[in-house]
């Protein structure tokens, strides 16, 4: 089972950390995972209890409340969030105006030292209250964080200050530095709120698609019901312009829907009776009766947002060595500040000189980047991902498709439109509407799917009665259409009622191109040839332009079908793609995705069908088209929420820019301390600097992060191979 818990007062690395290690140690925890970037932490296990994690996590010295994933909590978690950043926008302008007149020592207009007490105990004391809280909190626990550095630097600065006024010598203070640091972290957490909060903006988005109340039609009229009061089978009405609040299936009305916010698509899908819509989309002009499939957390919305906060949440590999190096971070910036002290002292001889450059080093030491680096790429770039319609489940998913050489596609449903259309009509005596009216007429009502793409075409035209039908399995059909006899079916069909054969070779050019030929014949005195009917599983229209991506990217394409080899061919041979396996059961594409593996290969394998599901946990990413099945999602690392080959190469992409984005920031959470750190030790900065270069690393990390919230997927062009 799966626990998730939404963690305050946490202002680091280090303390997500102990969070972490606290939930582990709870009987009956599997794993705990805690993201400083969401304030969240997902603890899995068997037979857990909320209270007790909860109870541990308030013992450790933080807070902890369980997430239920209702919109009425996070709109409150919105709302706290808010409340907070506006407080702490507050602290920061009252610590400037105290803080600012004590450097007027800059300018040689320095203070008394009583005025400058003044003025820097309340920042100390009261703004800078916070700090000891929290550093306290994590001494209790047998820990340090980023607040216990503050704290001691700036207590540091401040006690010696008041301990030369007390004495009299007001000349060496530093007050300025122990106010001007607070004034400069309290910024820098102000920012950081701020830009966090921005890493989270796909999630909002989403969790503000949910509508709060339904229309539903009972005993001949409607009621308005909260959602979470409607149940599968009942009927929502939804007026032109609002919001679906339902996942269902239209059983009266039209209209163009708008579902961009949840597949990425631009352009209104258009939705007739029959077809399914989804919660969260926003109805055109037209009045909507939908019968409900799922609400709550069955729903298609509840699943993106439970999809996205998962791999939010999850860790990166990389992320281990973050987690060891925060672990004994502030014990060593410690110790670095004790040897920096000792060093300037036993040289100079002087507490005053020994004194700025030991709490330069323990502010300008913090491991907020640090904690901050992987997980606020992450959000961010797996939000920007399910804008464009690409869920990546979790940050393995992400981290194998960077690698990707090799992508390997099936063909129906995926590559195709995974469902037969009438590709070419060729009459023989009468006109092609004429012969499609006919073929349409005798099989009005089967279920096959080779009439379900007749009878599509046919929409329009007007049908003679069907006066009987009579089914020759495998081979077609018997009819009585008005007052003529027809039979419909493969050419064995026809010569069985010694039909002249005619248009063989236009029948077998259509067969080598993998298309299925249906020949119409009337039956009489004198049998008669009518015509022949072709109908393909038609490649997806953006198929091309997706795969000339790829191949652009240097990635290489296999097509793996389960389908015949002359079926399969011209398929291949339309898209470019050179190596095509044919005719392979399940336990044949995983057998074949390992052989490629072997070779050295990063593969991943594009389906969207149940048989489909053992190639795509073969492979080393799983890309699952939405349109699929659930069970080829459940299989798949990347789920595309819309039937567009194209987002294959988009989630490879926006893989890759993730990636980037978490090597990019921990190499600046890192730079600055290994930059930093000496440059304080051997007094090059001073702690008010130190305290600017300490917000500015949280800060530049994630608004580094941040820079990948204007990745877009690529428009599909038709692009030549």
């Amino acid at each position: 089972m799966q626990i998730p818990l939404a963690i305050g007062g946490m202002t680091c690395a280090t303390c997500a950390g102990r969070v972490e290690r606290v939930l582990r140690r709870v009987p009956g925890v599997g794993s705990a995972e805690v993201n400083l970037a969401t304030g969240k932490a997902m603890v899995e296990g068997v037979a857990l209890r909320a209270s007790t994690l909860i109870g541990a996590v308030i013992d450790a010295g933080y807070t902890a409340d369980l997430l239920t994933g209702a919109p009425d909590e996070d709109r409150a978690r919105a709302a706290q969030e808010t409340q907070a950043a506006r407080g702490d926008l507050i602290q920061v302008v009252i610590a400037a105006v105290l803080t600012a007149p004590l450097l007027l020592s800059m300018a040689g207009l320095a203070l008394s030292g009583w005025w400058q007490l003044a003025l820097a105990a309340p920042v100390q004391l009261v703004l800078g209250r916070r700090f000891y809280v929290a550093a306290w909190s994590a001494l209790r626990a047998g820990s340090g964080n980023m607040d216990l550095l503050v704290a001691l630097g700036t207590s540091t600065a401040f006690g010696f200050s008041l301990w030369q006024v007390l004495s009299g010598r007001h000349a060496e203070t530093y007050f300025d530095a122990s106010s001007g640091v607070i004034t400069l972290v309290l910024l820098g957490k102000y920012l950081e709120r701020r830009a966090t909060s921005a890493t989270g903006s796909a999630i909002r988005a989403l969790t503000a698609l949910r509508p709060e109340r339904a229309r539903v039609a009972r005993d001949g009229g409607e009621i308005e019901l909260a959602v979470a009061a409607v149940s599968p089978g009942d009927v929502v009405i939804v007026r032109p312009g609002e919001r679906i609040a339902v996942d269902g299936i239209v059983r009266h009305g039209s209209s163009a829907v708008d579902e961009s916010l949840l597949t990425g698509e631009s352009l209104p899908v258009e939705k007739h009776e029959g077809d399914s819509v989804v919660g969260g989309s926003i109805n055109g002009a037209g009045l909507l009766r939908v019968e409900t499939t799922a609400t709550g957390a069955a729903s298609t919305l509840a699943h993106i947002i439970a999809l996205v906060e998962g791999a939010q949440t999850s860790k990166a590999p990389v992320q281990k060595l973050v987690d060891r190096v925060s672990a004994i971070f502030v014990p060593v910036v410690v110790v670095c500040a004790l040897a920096t002290f000792a060093a300037w002292y036993f040289q100079t001889g002087s507490v005053t000189a020994a004194l700025l450059p030991a709490v330069a080093v323990m502010v300008i030491a913090c491991p907020c980047a640090l904690g901050l680096a992987t997980p606020a790429a992450l959000m961010v770039g797996t939000g920007a991902a399910a804008r464009a319609g690409i869920l990546i489940r979790d940050v393995a998913a992400l981290q194998g498709a960077r690698r990707v050489d090799t992508v390997v596609f099936d063909k129906t449903g995926t590559l195709t439109e995974g469902r037969p259309v009438v590709t070419d009509i060729l009459p023989r005596g009468l006109t092609a509407d004429d012969l499609l009216a006919l073929a349409a007429a005798a099989q009005t009502g089967s279920e096959h799917p080779l009439a379900q793409a007749v009878l599509t075409r046919a929409k329009g035209l007007a049908l003679p009665p069907l006066v009987s039908f009579a089914s020759v399995p495998g081979a077609g059909l018997l009819a009585r259409v008005g007052d003529r006899s027809l039979v419909i079916g493969n050419a064995a069909l026809l010569e069985q009622h010694q039909v002249t054969p005619a248009l063989q070779r236009q029948a077998e050019d259509l067969q080598s191109h993998g298309k299925t030929v249906m020949w119409v014949a009337e039956l009489g005195a004198t049998p008669r040839l009518l015509g022949l009917i072709a109908v393909a599983d038609a490649v997806r229209p953006d198929a091309a332009a997706a795969l000339a991506r790829l191949y652009k990217d240097g990635i290489a394409t296999v097509l793996l079908t389960g389908d015949t080899a002359r079926a399969a061919q011209p398929i291949a041979a339309t898209l470019a793609i050179g190596r095509v396996v044919a005719g392979v059961l399940p336990a044949g594409k995983v057998a074949e995705i390992r052989r490629l593996q072997d070779e050295g290969h990063i593969v991943a394998m594009v389906g969207d069908g149940v048989n489909d599901a053992p190639a795509l946990a073969q492979a080393d990413v799983g890309i699952a088209m939405g349109t699929g099945t659930d069970v080829a999602m459940q299989a798949a690392g990347i789920t595309l929420m819309r039937g567009d080959p194209a987002l294959v190469a988009d989630a490879l992409q926006v893989s890759r820019a993730t990636w980037r984005k978490i090597q990019e920031n921990l190499f600046w959470a890192f730079a600055y301390n290994v930059v930093g750190i000496p440059l304080a030790a051997l007094g090059l900065l001073s702690p008010m600097l130190s305290g600017a270069a300490m917000a500015l690393s949280s800060v530049s990390v994630v608004g580094n992060a941040l820079m990948l919230r204007r990745w877009r997927a690529r428009p599909a062009k038709s692009v030549p191979f």
